[in-house]
């Protein structure tokens, strides 16, 4: 299943919960984590700005996507506005379109307010997990 994870997921999963085991299902294959430059760029500079790569977590990410193991990545994602009231999220909904993800997870309420674009869901990490 191919997804697109919002980085307030991201963020979310160092703490556990229900955004952890979205994550772990990534590491352990069940999911294809869909990626562009703009999502990388935005995960590195949050986890960084947070301070939640100090022990090495954000370096151990990297080389995840680097190795292309459950990862596919569009380096030119087409340009989309769909998320009026935050256009900087449109990138999820493009790198989700390009790659034929199904689902977009986020906790984002701007995104989560759209509820779908296209064939692709998109559902917080709680309506994910039940899903499957």
């Amino acid at each position: 299943m191919r997804v697109v994870i919002d980085t307030n997921v991201f963020v979310s999963s160092f703490f556990g919960g229900k955004p952890r085991q979205v994550i772990d299902g990534w590491h352990a294959g069940r999911l294809t984590l869909c990626l562009c430059p703009s999502i990388v760029d935005e995960y590195v500079a949050v986890l960084s700005r947070l301070g939640l790569g100090r022990g090495g977590e954000l370096e151990e990410l990297l080389r995840w996507f680097a190795g292309g193991e459950n990862v596919l990545f569009v380096g030119d994602p087409p340009a989309l506005r769909v998320v009026e009231a935050d256009p900087d999220d449109d990138k999820f909904i493009a790198c989700a379109f390009a790659l034929d993800a199904s689902h977009i997870i986020s906790g984002d309420r701007h995104l989560l307010d759209l509820a779908h674009y296209m064939h692709i869901q998109i559902v917080n990490p709680a309506s994910f997990l039940a899903l499957r």
